[in-house]
């Protein structure tokens, strides 16, 4: 399916077949994923595949008990931690660069996001997120699997569920598997609405 195909058949699913998602496809999916553009390499965001039924009942309450969290065979927990970010800087420098040139890099980050408290690394981390979901959303439905992505729930209760530290952000919740409803055909503005060429 090409990048066209898969946003232009995109829909807003809750419903999905009780059939399991096989590892090997997540991994993909995620594979694409992290092909995001990220603002110097940062890449901030990171992934809990919840596929455990009853590790999905728990998070349930903390989601707002949207039925796609119960209903589809893998729910996608989108977070970033900037934190472990700038804990391990070197593993974001490209490898094709000389000793200099990483020390330049290591420094510069470090002076930079190092002098930010964690809720300001944070906050600039969660909004680059949002570019990895619009890339898993689509790497999804070019792969035949529907996802629904889910930005109303308690972070601190998710974190709680899944054990994730109490510094990362929690950008978005996406279920994910194949659609059990067709779901709603498109309704979105026009680009002369949305949209000007100057």
């Amino acid at each position: 399916m090409t990048v066209r195909e898969a946003a232009e058949s995109c829909r807003a699913i809750r419903a999905f077949v009780q059939q399991e998602v096989p590892e090997d496809d997540l991994r993909e999916i995620l594979r694409l994923t992290r092909l995001a553009p990220s603002p110097d390499n940062f890449q901030p965001w990171r992934f809990v595949v919840v596929r455990d039924p009853d590790l999905r009942a728990r998070v349930l309450p903390a989601a707002l008990h949207q039925r796609q969290v119960a209903s589809a065979p893998a729910l996608i927990v989108l977070y970033t931690d900037m934190e472990d970010v700038l804990a391990n800087v070197d593993e974001m420098i490209h490898p094709g660069l000389d000793e200099p040139a990483r020390a330049k890099v290591r420094t510069e980050f470090t002076e930079r996001f190092g002098a930010q408290s964690k809720k300001e690394r944070a906050n600039y981390a969660h909004g680059l997120a949002y570019i990895a979901l619009g890339y898993l959303l689509l790497a999804a439905e070019s792969m035949g699997y529907k996802a629904s992505p889910m930005l109303g729930f308690t972070p601190q209760e998710i974190k709680k569920a899944l054990g994730l530290p109490g510094h990362v952000t929690i950008p978005a919740l996406v279920a994910i598997g194949k659609g059990a409803e067709p779901g709603s055909p498109h309704h979105r503005h026009s680009v002369e609405r949305i949209a000007r060429f100057v």
